[in-house]
């Protein structure tokens, strides 16, 4: 295995995807290359970001609607002795109305979960799906860091933070992943660009959560592009970029 084969396992080794033999060949070489050693902790700490991205967080107004159906649930009194039990006939008209006003109240609660249950199913659903494109996602990303010809570019964001542009040209894959993005106003984001001979084409919005650290795939492939650039645009996004770049990483040179 030469050098340069060596070079192209970082992403497997930062993912503990090489056999014994592999890893035993790649620790050698990265306790002599500076460059390896560096992009190896990249990977793994993109990696432990990657798996905490996977945990969903349930709405908080789910609580509170669990809380209230509870509080309108009576509890049911402890089963009488069979000794006990009272003969239909045997009582009287006032307790038959009182009866079947229990009835009539226990319906109502019971429309009432039952629509609760039924949107609170829907919503679990939804996040179901949230939960299964977070997965896809973040597998897909595994993918393309472990790839044997991925490139990762780094450059600063004006304004603050830094962010890698991620590439497989054989996958036809990028992703983006961003460090202490500046935070925008609601009426702005950041939206990601290829660079095809000159025009620009949309590749994305980035929806940084709180703190500004995260990792996204872009749409569309690197494939017959020369780079990737970031802008700041209205809310939404636009057609075509409407103001200067903050971040510009060439895929030449």
């Amino acid at each position: 295995m030469t050098a340069a084969d060596l070079h192209t396992l970082t992403g497997a080794y930062a993912l503990d995807a090489l056999d014994g033999a592999e890893a035993g060949a790649f620790e050698r070489h990265m306790a002599e290359c500076g460059v390896c050693a560096q992009e190896v902790r990249e990977l793994r700490e993109t990696a432990a970001r990657l798996a905490l991205g996977v945990a969903l967080v349930p709405p908080p107004a789910m609580r509170e609607r669990v809380m209230a159906a509870v509080a309108g649930v009576r509890q049911l009194p402890p089963p009488a002795p069979e000794g006990d039990v009272v003969p239909l006939r045997g009582r009287r008209r006032g307790r038959g109305r009182l009866s079947y006003l229990a009835a009539a109240a226990c319906l109502v609660i019971a429309v009432g979960a039952g629509g609760w249950a039924v949107n609170a199913q829907r919503e679990a659903e939804r996040d179901r799906a949230r939960l299964e494109s977070v997965r896809q996602e973040t597998a897909m990303l595994v993918d393309l860091m472990s790839a044997p010809d991925t490139r990762m570019r780094t450059a600063p964001v004006s304004g603050g933070g830094e962010a890698t542009v991620v590439t497989s040209r054989g996958l036809n894959r990028a992703a983006f992943l961003y460090r202490d993005l500046p935070e925008l106003p609601d009426s702005q984001v950041y939206q990601l660009w290829y660079d095809e001979d000159g025009s620009m084409k949309s590749a994305g919005l980035v929806d940084a959560p709180e703190g500004g650290s995260g990792a996204m795939l872009l749409a569309g492939g690197p494939r017959g592009t020369d780079g990737v650039g970031v802008t700041v645009e209205p809310a939404g996004g636009s057609a075509e970029p409407s103001g200067a770049p903050v971040m510009l990483v060439p895929f030449k040179g």
